[in-house]
């Protein structure tokens, strides 16, 4: 049974004690644990010795004693970069005194700015691989990336659980299994900063959704807060993060980023965090309120911590000392790093051969071999020398997805070419569209008066308008879509503007593969069903200061019906077919469906009919239900698999890599099956307000509460070769647990397998508590035959549950169940054994 969100525990939320933020109009105090330092007397500070030395705590007070005001305020909020290179932000620093500007950079799964950067698989994608080790070298990557493309913070990782399969943003996280994702946020927060660069995790915290996300109350728990959401946080800050970015929603009934309970009592108070908080890119709601509770950034202005800040410190409402803590926090993280050195870092060269290497290892590493029948897989024999590769996504790489995570790198080849390529001479490589993503040209004589609106260019300071009509002999559902590089033109039909800006993130984020064609231009679609007879259409273009190009496209039935009859034939004329399906996520948008867009389902059907050695390629952003998929051979999930995906996909495909990855989410085989389906007040919300009434119980724990059976379990994937478990023992070791058994490939092939250990609960405990929880995995890889002892401590925390009442960890005693096997549902060994309560 679920915990139940109290009112009380809601208010109480996080801590041992800390009351909520009084009313607006109240002094904002220096947070608690947060007392400054004495400050030096000016010339103590230019003369003292310690002053001069690079981390010491005299060396900041100097800085501060000569800061204005004015140029405090200036550190504490971001403003227009004058050498922009396409960062998300940008803090000046104070020359006069040697404090340098900060830029800031998204980068979940790359750098993002102007300049190419090694496309990433997504982070979902690296989580597959079940492999901290592999966590700290993808994050090696961005941090050296970030520094030799002059960037100091990064915004990433991402800690927020996968808790709805429908958030547009479960591709730039981890997992639904907190302790998965606490490992590997830890990990890849050590890498970025191994290489100089400042670690920024986010969102903080239950930021789990892109759906009113501004404005939604997430109401959990105590209890439900430190064993799933928080975890990850609380890792990334034992590993050292030097920043936090605050949620846009409310935790609780107050904004994340002026939580009290949240940025001051736990993140500072109880997990001692010394870094510096800032606000999600215009998630911040106030001044007095926010930096009292300790938010010490606003991004990407000075909205409230500009010239309001100045204000409030004058008019008495804000005390000078809790703006000097907030710059203490920044410049001792800058100073940690370095940058206030005299001779600061030198930053390296990129190395995008070195980056692309880790980018394939990654895919290839993640990806997930869901179902494979019949031996459809690996393509070897006649099935490796007559291919037909169908879809989109099989000519046009999708390399990541939407939003603050999207990297465009140099080269990113297709998956066509790499599959013709390791087919090799000799064999016959067919393609088929399937589907038309970016539409065909509208015939010149469509419209009356005629137009030719296939390539048009716009010269800088002129426009161009065209108002015609066409006639349907039927009714007929049309895809009008536009593509343009300079402002979007307008496009009216019958009198309505298909293409409107549509507010917020939605309108800047439009998609990793769908909001922009081949050739880089923009991008806009819109579905219609339009009746039989005369309709109107008008278009606008202006040219601006630079000039543009575009063109309006279109797909109707008759092309949508001539795509499919293409595939169907290339897949009967070859022995094997590979499939590729795609569901393009973003930020600021959550998933209609789980299910594929389009008609995809329609042509997998009736390709897998004439075929049943069709392979379906899934780049998918999260789980995805799958009524077509007793009549495929094989699926294999790739996620969002950077630029070296496509090489990765065909070493997977022909057997060069055994596919290594596992779940790191459960697949639902329904959408109201789900930890959050079929209650509105789970997701999305109602009235503003959503609750995290599924507890402790997140993710494939739901599934086994509610004893429901999952499409895909968590941990669930496939390898070329077959895998044994035998000889489990478990004993107490070092306050915990330690597990032994052994691991045998009893194929004929070398082969990666991810061992899984699950714990059960202690009857001991009177508190709500999994099934079974994951406590330990081991990533291995084995030679035909080869057998490995595998040991496991499962640490005491593994073995607790967070006592609401004690504000604390407590361990759960007595006979404890411990599992060994290869998902959570697939465990092939039991044994019992004693945790003590010391």
């Amino acid at each position: 049974m679920s915990e139940a969100v109290s009112r009380r525990r809601a208010i109480g939320l996080l801590g041992a004690v800390g009351a909520a933020l009084g009313a607006g109009g109240c002094v904002a105090a220096v947070p608690p644990g947060g007392a400054v330092p004495r400050k030096a007397s000016a010339s103590a500070a230019a003369t003292g010795a310690a002053a001069a030395r690079p981390g010491s705590a005299a060396r900041i007070d100097a800085l501060l004693e000569r800061l204005t005001l004015e140029e405090k305020t200036a550190l504490l909020h971001g403003a227009p970069d004058p050498a922009p290179l396409g960062q998300a932000g940008y803090v000046p620093g104070v020359p006069r005194l040697g404090i340098p500007a900060l830029r800031l950079a998204d980068g979940p799964a790359g750098v993002r700015v102007a300049r190419p950067a090694t496309a990433l698989p997504a982070p979902v994608m690296l989580a597959s691989a079940f492999d901290p080790a592999l966590a700290r070298e993808y994050g090696r990557v961005i941090g050296r990336e970030g520094r030799a493309l002059g960037q100091d913070v990064l915004l990433s990782p991402m800690a927020n659980l996968i808790r709805t399969p429908y958030a547009g943003r479960n591709f730039e996280t981890f997992s639904e299994d907190p302790r998965l994702t606490a490992d590997l946020v830890a990990e890849v927060v050590r890498g970025i900063q191994d290489e100089g660069l400042i670690a920024t995790v986010k969102h903080f915290a239950l930021g789990n959704q892109e759906q009113g996300r501004d404005t939604v109350d997430a109401v959990a728990a105590e209890q439900t807060l430190h064993e799933t959401e928080l975890r990850g946080f609380e890792a990334a800050v034992a590993a050292g993060a030097g920043a936090v970015m605050g949620a846009y929603n409310k935790v609780n009934g107050t904004y994340a980023c002026e939580n009290k309970p949240l940025l001051d009592e736990l993140l500072r108070g109880r997990w001692g965090f010394g870094g510096w908080v800032m606000s999600d890119r215009d998630a911040a709601h106030s001044t007095v309120a926010a930096i009292g509770a300790g938010l010490d950034m606003e991004m990407p202005g000075g909205t409230h911590f500009g010239a309001p800040l100045q204000q409030a410190v004058r008019a008495g409402t804000v005390h000078e000392d809790a703006v000097d803590l907030a710059v203490r926090r920044i410049l001792v993280t800058m100073d940690r790093f370095g940058l206030l050195a005299g001779r600061p870092p030198a930053r390296p060269a990129r190395d995008a051969a070195a980056g692309a290497r880790v980018a394939r290892k990654v895919a290839a590493a993640g990806a997930v071999l869901l179902r494979n029948e019949r031996a459809t897989l690996p393509l070897t024999g006649a099935a490796a020398r007559s291919i037909a590769v169908i879809g989109p996504t099989g000519q046009v790489p999708f390399v990541g997805g939407g939003g603050s995570a999207h990297v465009v790198p140099e080269r990113a080849p297709g998956p066509l070419d790499a599959i013709r390529r390791r087919a090799g001479d000799g064999s016959t490589v067919r393609y088929a569209l399937g589907e038309d993503l970016y539409g065909r040209p509208l015939p010149a004589r469509l419209l009356n008066p005629a137009a030719d609106l296939a390539d048009r260019r716009v010269e800088a300071g002129r426009s161009w308008s065209h108002q015609g009509e066409f006639t349907l002999a039927a009714d007929e559902e049309w895809t009008l879509l536009v593509h343009y590089t300079g402002k979007r033109p307008g496009v009216r039909l019958d009198g309505e503007e298909l293409f409107p800006v549509r507010p917020g993130a939605a309108e800047q984020f439009a998609g990793g593969l769908l909001g922009a064609a081949p050739d880089g231009l923009a991008v806009r679609r819109r579905t219609l069903t339009l009746t039989a007879g005369t309709h109107r259409l008008a278009v606008f273009a202006e040219g601006g200061a630079k000039g543009q190009r575009f063109r309006l496209r279109h797909t109707t039935n008759a092309t949508r019906a001539a795509d499919l009859a293409e595939a169907v034939k290339a897949a009967e004329q070859a022995h094997s077919v590979v499939l590729f399906a795609y569901e393009d996520a973003t930020e600021g948008t959550d998933r209609t469906s789980l299910g594929l867009p389009g008609g995809q389902a329609r042509l997998i059907e009736a390709v897998a009919a004439v075929n049943p050695r069709t392979t379906v390629v899934l780049n998918t952003s999260s789980s995805t239900t799958m009524p077509w998929l007793s009549r495929t051979g094989a699926v294999l999930q790739m996620y969002y698999p950077g630029q070296e995906g496509a090489a990765a996909t065909a070493d997977l495909l022909f057997g060069d890599v055994d596919p290594g990855g596992r779940l790191t989410q459960t697949f639902p085989a329904d959408e109201q099956a789900t930890p959050v389906g079929g209650d509105p007040l789970r997701y999305p919300g109602v009235g503003g307000r959503q609750e995290y009434a599924e507890g402790v119980h997140v993710g494939h724990r739901w599934y086994d509460a509610q004893r429901v059976a999952p499409l895909f379990p968590f941990g669930h994937g496939l390898s070329y070769t077959t895998w044994e478990y035998e000889n489990l023992s478990v004993r107490p070791a070092r306050g915990g647990l330690r597990v032994e058994f052994t691991v045998r490939n009893s194929g004929s092939r070398k082969g990666t397998e991810v061992a899984q250990v699950y714990v059960g609960p202690s009857a001991e405990l009177k508190l709500d508590q999994p099934v079974r929880a994951l406590a330990g995995y081991r990533r291995l890889t084995l030679a035909a035959g080869e057998a490995q002892r595998v040991v496991l401590d499962i640490d005491a925390r593994a073995l607790s549950s967070w006592d609401p009442e004690a504000h604390a960890w407590v361990p759960g005693p007595g006979r404890r169940e411990v599992f060994a096997g290869r998902s959570s549902r697939e465990l092939h060994l039991t044994a019992k054994a004693v945790v003590t309560s010391r």
